[in-house]
């Protein structure tokens, strides 16, 4: 099952160096290369076309979406470096008297012989439902600056004493840390599949 998830994304990310038409493309590109994340070496990437005539809603769209897998890529990533170099809670997860440290790492805590039960699941994606839904999302009215800001009316004296470059730069960082992570954390699932060991990270 997860090697058929892991091809299945090969297979997307192999279609995103595809060559594409440039006549639709040339209208997205003078519609959004100036906007963050389109920045050198690269510049404007749009292989498959997805913002081929888009309005500036379907571009905000995009970028909130993007930036919110990104972050949640980045926690991923981390999670499991952590936990590889053997650092977890202590303690029990749940009143059977199980640790937190006799699970396995990874896609495998998920998923397999020796996996969390399926009612410790099933919390964990109602949790991350309930977040999705009431807690981690852009609300109206609260003067939300871009897309992926999630603050909601908190956190405005932290953010707000930085100048417009500063911001920029920053939200730019967090994009690009997000690109990387989401990669990476591709990649961690494939050679969890395969087997081996990987420098710092350790056996998969």
């Amino acid at each position: 099952m997860m090697k058929l998830a892991v091809l299945a994304t090969l297979a997307a990310s192999a279609a995103a160096f595809a060559p594409v038409q440039t006549g639709k493309a040339s209208t997205a590109l003078n519609a959004f290369e100036g906007e963050l994340g389109s920045q050198p070496p690269i510049g404007f990437f749009d292989p498959l076309g997805l913002l081929d005539e888009a309005d500036q809603e379907r571009f905000d769209r995009l970028r909130y979406v993007e930036v919110k897998h990104g972050r949640i890529a980045q926690l991923a990533f981390l999670g499991n470096i952590v936990t590889r170099a053997g650092a977890h809670f202590g303690g029990n997860i749940d009143k059977a008297g199980h640790a937190f440290d006799s699970y396995p790492n990874g896609w495998a805590a998920i998923y397999g012989a020796d996996a969390i039960p399926v009612k410790g699941a099933l919390q964990i994606f109602s949790f991350i439902g309930l977040l999705e839904i009431a807690v981690m999302k852009d609300m109206s009215g609260f003067g939300n600056e871009f897309p992926g800001d999630l603050r909601n009316g908190t956190f405005k004296s932290g953010w707000d004493k930085f100048d417009d470059e500063t911001k920029f730069q920053k939200r730019a960082i967090e994009l690009n840390n997000g690109r990387a992570a989401m990669m990476g954390i591709l990649g961690l699932m494939m050679h969890e599949q395969l087997g081996g060991s990987i420098p710092i990270v350790g056996e998969m």
